[in-house]
């Protein structure tokens, strides 16, 4: 299948962002949900960032406080040789008791006329700011209904990670409006229309003792309380979606149904996309779903950087038989290709 990567990738990387907090360091701008608003394309990052530390043989944890009652930005400090501690994976700071994540992510919006050259805004549009919200905010996918753009995200926390909602009218003013699915609950994508009189979402609920990492699907008639919950999709074991799967970008309408730029990850841990076709007036039924996947990391910078070999999409634009698919590049960087729907329905099975 024939993709058309930017020229310009990766779009944005950690140094166009500048950090939120003077003594921290931008570490990662990605994962970006995407919008047209007001002729501009609106990539809305997770932008992760870190306290700079002068000592290497410290470990600097970021997290927000509420003991007092108020969200307070607070630096716990580790030793590197401390008993117990687990310093593999770049990503957390593990103890047998508990884990740390060793960056906090907020959102920050990034503008553009053509897609391709983005402005960064110098401050966070959505902080950390809710118990829920302890270790950061991630991941977030943006709907568009009616004149409101809702954005369903992670909310990451000690007591878990949760699926939460925001919305703007123009992406200035934001609302949040809470937890929509309890932990342990990833990848959560709103359709962008009612389907059968209520509101459709994607998710990826996660099972410490059965079933896999899978793909469901919820309803609700108020966009606060979900039910009605189905599974509809489940990995493929020993392939490139063999150790979990979940939403990528928001699904979009085709003549043929809902399609669905999902993505699966394999037992070594790399990230590719795939593509589902979703019956339209029931998508909890799988019409038909991509073998092989439709993009996989193959550039320089989609299989070295901060997690090697991960490509990871949360938005995409749509225009004729063009979609526009901005992804994260090893959990550090953003860019964009372009793909062909008609050729992409052709190749499901």
């Amino acid at each position: 299948m024939q993709t058309l990567r930017y020229r310009e990738n990766p779009l944005i990387t950690p140094k166009d962002v500048k950090p939120s907090i003077d003594t921290y360091e931008v570490l990662c701008a990605f994962n970006a949900g995407v919008a047209e608003y007001r002729g501009e394309i609106v990539l809305l990052m997770r932008v992760a960032e870190r306290p700079v530390s002068d000592n290497p043989n410290k470990v600097l944890v970021p997290v927000v406080d509420f003991s007092t009652g108020n969200a307070v930005f607070r630096t716990l400090e580790f030793s590197r040789t401390q008993e117990g501690i687990s310093l593999e994976d770049p990503r957390a700071v593990i103890f047998p008791e508990k884990t740390y994540l060793t960056s906090i992510s907020h959102f920050r919006v990034a503008r553009s006329r053509d897609g391709r050259q983005f402005t960064v805004d110098d401050k966070p549009a959505l902080v950390a700011d809710q118990p829920y919200e302890a270790y950061g905010i991630e991941d977030p996918r943006i709907t568009r209904i009616g004149d409101t753009y809702y954005v369903v995200y992670k909310g990451v926390a000690p007591t878990g990670i949760t699926q939460c909602l925001a919305s703007t009218k123009d992406f200035v003013t934001w609302e949040k409006h809470g937890i929509i699915l309890a932990p342990e609950n990833m990848d959560a994508a709103l359709f962008p229309e009612k389907i059968g009189g209520r509101y459709a979402l994607l998710h990826r609920p996660v099972s410490e003792m059965f079933g896999a990492k899978s793909m469901w699907i919820a309803y609700s008639d108020d966009l606060k309380a979900w039910g009605g919950h189905r599974f509809i999709a489940g990995i493929d074991k020993n392939t490139w979606a063999g150790e979990r799967i979940g939403a990528g970008a928001v699904p979009f309408l085709t003549d043929q149904g809902w399609l669905e730029i999902f993505h699966g990850a394999s037992d070594e841990g790399h990230y590719c996309l795939g593509a589902m076709l979703l019956d339209k007036d029931n998508p909890e039924r799988v019409i038909a779903r991509s073998i092989e996947p439709i993009f996989e990391p193959e550039s320089e910078y989609e299989r070295h950087g901060f997690i090697p070999n991960v490509v990871f999409t949360c938005g995409a634009l749509v225009n004729g038989d063009t979609i526009t698919v901005y992804y994260g590049v090893c959990d550090e960087a953003m860019a964009a290709a372009e793909m062909s729907v008609k050729e992409i329905l052709s190749c499901l099975r």
